[in-house]
Formats: structure tokens, sequence, C-alpha cells
């Protein structure tokens, strides 16, 4: 389509069940897992329109995005346990897009709440458990120490996630690595909600 601006994605591999997650670089957090590169990259435009919109109907400002032109620009794979990193998550955010994924975490952080109230946490066990883990890994990255875990399940999660957030929040913009955390973080969050959701 004439006129339209081309937009990068990042291809993972090597994930556990679904081995692909497309990510949308201009929007940390609006991901698509699937069984092929293909398929990610295919779901990408009705990924990024349900991601900015979801955005805009919690207040956020999201960018419009002209055509269905998005393209891999680079790949890289999850090793030992160890989720990706690509080129762009070595630049620090600025102090505005670090307040603003921050909120978008937030967000996706209360989506996950709200789909575990009305659904079956059993239905994400496994996810909703790599992601505590992930969460408490992350916590180790960004320096500081890992809170008691209580021992439900649910709980666990939520001390993890607060945990995360608080760290966040105390390293700022320029720590080494918060632009993948973010993206990770939000990503994994929006998923498990879908996961855990009932069907509509």
């Amino acid at each position: 389509m004439a006129g339209t601006m081309p937009h990068a994605i990042f291809i993972e591999i090597g994930l556990p069940g679904e081995s692909v997650a497309a990510y949308a670089a201009e929007l940390p957090g609006c991901a698509v897992f699937a069984a092929s590169d293909e398929e990610a990259a295919g779901r990408m435009p009705m990924r990024v329109s349900a991601f900015t919109g979801w955005l805009r109907r919690n207040g956020e400002s999201a960018p419009t995005f002209v055509g269905d032109n998005w393209y891999e620009v680079e790949r890289a794979r999850a090793r030992d346990g160890r989720r990706a990193a690509f080129t762009l998550d070595e630049l620090p955010p600025s102090d505005d897009e670090f307040a603003a994924w921050l909120r978008w975490l937030e967000l996706a952080r209360e989506e996950l709440a709200s789909a575990l109230d009305d659904g079956d946490p059993g239905a994400a066990a496994d996810q909703l458990d790599a992601i505590e883990r992930q969460d408490l890994a992350f916590v180790g990255e960004l320096g500081r120490g890992l809170p008691d875990l209580p021992s439900d399940p649910v709980d666990r999660l939520y001390v993890a996630r607060d945990a995360l957030t608080e760290a966040l929040e105390a390293a700022g913009s320029m720590h080494d690595g918060v632009r993948r955390i973010l993206r990770l973080a939000i990503a994994d969050d929006l998923r498990a909600a879908e996961s855990v959701r009932p069907p509509a």
C-alpha cells in the first residue's frame, strides 16, 4: 500500500510449547505467540490493533499504524530458561517512555488479576508459575532482594509481581535491561490473562 511505513517485528524462537513469539518493536508488550514465525508475524497487524485499542480504552495514548507492513528485523533464541534479548533492548527508554510502560505493566497486571477472578487459574498454571519465576529473576537482575513468598500460587504471583514493580521503579529508566523486562512482563501477563479468562 503506497504511503505506509514499515514496522519492525522481533522474533523470539526456542520457547517451550508454542515455540515462537513475535514482538512489535514500537509497542513494548505487544506480542503474538504461535507455532511458527510465519503465523506469529502474520497475526501481528490484528494484535497491534487489539493492543492499541486496549491502551486507549484504559486512558493511554497509543500510536496509529497505517497499513499492515510488519516485517522481521531481528531474531533471537531463548536459551537455558532465559528469554531472548534484542538489539533495541539495549537502549534505555526515555523517562516518559519508562513511565508510560510502567503504567502499561500495571494495566497488564490488572488484566491478569481480573482474569484470575473471573476464570480458572488452573487453566494457565504453568504460565502463571513461569511468570512468577521470571518476575523474581528480573528482580534479581535489577539488584533487589527477593521477597518472602506465601504458599498459595496466586498469592505468590502477586507478591512476585509487586516485587518486580518496586524493583523497576527503584532501578529507573537508565538501568540495563529495563526495556526487555517491561516488554516481556507486559506480553506474558496479557498472554496469561487470555489463557485464564473463560471464552466469551
